[in-house]
């Protein structure tokens, strides 16, 4: 599992085995269909049928749904390019390039698409249609991009997926306002390589702290880092948590977990309080 976003009744999971996209009903949980893109098909079937390690598993990274533009994004880091499809009956396929190795997608109050392109080093910000709005290159203190998310402030919040993680705000020149490391109130610990992020109605924000296979619950305002309490407890491992997708409307968080069996954790009464 590479990435999982949600929009209305329908789930989207990014599987990094198959290069393909699947649709899930929101309500039920079954399987109505799939999108697939040709180019990836193929790459994974070479890299398959030829063993070769040039080429990653996980090509599709990230997803983002946008319901003003009725449309679904996913990146393909393998190829620098996203590609956006259309969710309002054609299933239209639109692809564009962007700079190298994009990672997590979101999508901002403007309705465009935020892109954090790891290997480049910055943030990019597309029209629905492939124009490019902005290009921020960030600065010191930033580096490996995994994803982004625009705050109502109008900064960006940014996981950066390393080994010592750390999750950073910048401005729109790329410098970075503040940086949530290891929490002085709390005993939660250091991250370890930080990726996908969401955030609710009130800036707070969440983070699947991959390397160390739990959620963190950072509070804008206040600073401070807790690990998110779920439902079910103890009772659920978590194992590499990767793709993150919350549903305020439901009171959902979804979980993609890319070790162990690679599912899809769905968390249903779910309160954030900071």
């Amino acid at each position: 599992m590479a990435a999982v976003t949600s929009l209305g009744d329908d789930v989207f999971v990014a599987r990094k085995e198959s290069g393909r996209v699947e649709i899930y009903d929101a309500r039920t949980f079954t399987l109505r269909g799939h999108f697939q893109f040709p180019k990836v098909t193929l790459a994974l079937q070479i890299s398959f049928t030829f063993h070769s390690n040039q080429i990653n598993d996980d090509m599709l990274t990230g997803l983002a749904a946008c319901p003003d533009n009725k449309c679904l994004y996913a990146s393909c880091n393998h190829y620098d390019t996203v590609y956006r499809v259309e969710l309002s009956g054609s299933n239209a396929v639109n692809e564009w390039t962007v700079a190298s190795c994009p990672r997590g997608l979101s999508v901002n109050s403007e309705h465009n698409l935020i892109v954090a392109c790891c290997d480049a080093n910055k943030l990019q910000e597309y029209t629905t249609h492939g124009s490019l709005v902005r290009e921020i290159c960030l600065q010191a203190g930033v580096t490996s991009p995994w994803h982004a998310i625009q705050l109502s402030t109008g900064d960006y919040v940014v996981s950066q997926r390393t080994s010592s993680g750390v999750v950073s705000v910048v401005g729109v020149d790329g410098q970075v306002v503040r940086s949530y490391g290891r929490s002085q109130t709390s005993d939660v610990g250091r991250m370890k390589c930080p990726t996908s992020l969401a955030v609710t109605m009130y800036d707070d924000i969440l983070v699947a702290d991959e390397g160390n296979n739990r959620i963190l619950l950072i509070n804008s305002s206040l600073g401070s880092i807790r690990e998110l309490s779920l439902p079910g407890g103890g009772r659920i491992l978590i194992q590499e948590p990767r793709g993150l997708c919350l549903d305020e409307s439901r009171g959902r968080l979804y979980v993609g977990e890319y070790g162990g069996e690679h599912r899809v954790l769905v968390f249903d009464g779910v309160t954030i309080v900071s």
